[in-house]
């Protein structure tokens, strides 16, 4: 028997009730704190790669931009010579006007060989033109295009729908997808209007 002074000497097998719950908070704590880092990391993970993905389309909009003005500049960067040569190639086409047919066709010794070279010059000055994308405008016998085309005077033509390009006075020349120089043009006043035209269409089908 023990007396009463005596304290029960503890059972190690018998678990501490206390500790336990403690032992179980601080798990969860520290689930919860790994939990938010985890979260966190892939959170700026995810911000990391919007900006990766941002960067690269930007990059390449910079890319397909500069391939685009690098292309634009080696097209249109003779643009003012360009017309500088067709003022010279005019002055040619208007020199060999200014001799008739006639005589070009039986002219002999020095003035043949001037108008053979005359001739000759043009021909390889348009060739040149040609071989850096400048390329005379199609006029004659199209529809008056304000953007291609400049209006100098009205032709009377009752043969020709109105609007038809019936004369063409000095030729125009684009260079790409631009017009370098319009080409000066008399359009056809009082014809009837052309079978494609809508309005032309509509009215024939209402007859």
């Amino acid at each position: 028997m023990m007396s009463e002074d005596e304290t029960p000497a503890p059972n190690p097998e018998q678990p501490a009730t206390d500790a336990a719950p403690d032992a179980g908070e601080a798990r969860a704590d520290e689930l919860k704190a790994g939990q938010a880092v985890i979260d966190a990391l892939m959170a700026e993970n995810a911000e990391l790669k919007d900006r990766t993905l941002r960067t690269i389309a930007e990059m390449e909009n910079l890319r397909k931009r500069t391939e685009r003005e690098i292309g634009d500049t080696r097209a249109y960067a003779i643009s003012g010579f360009a017309r500088d040569m067709l003022a010279a190639t005019d002055s040619l086409s208007r020199a060999l006007v200014v001799v008739p047919l006639e005589v070009r066709e039986h002219a002999e010794g020095t003035l043949k060989s001037l108008i053979e070279g005359i001739e000759l010059t043009e021909r390889e000055m348009q060739r040149l033109l040609a071989k850096h994308g400048v390329k005379p405008i199609e006029a004659h016998g199209q529809k008056f295009d304000p953007h291609k085309h400049q209006a100098m005077f009205e032709v009377p033509d009752d043969t020709q729908p109105e609007g038809t390009v019936v004369q063409v006075m000095q030729e125009g020349y684009s260079i790409g997808d631009r017009v370098l120089r319009p080409a000066m043009v008399g359009v056809a006043k009082g014809g009837g209007k052309s079978p494609a035209d809508p309005e032309t269409a509509s009215v024939d089908k209402n007859a």
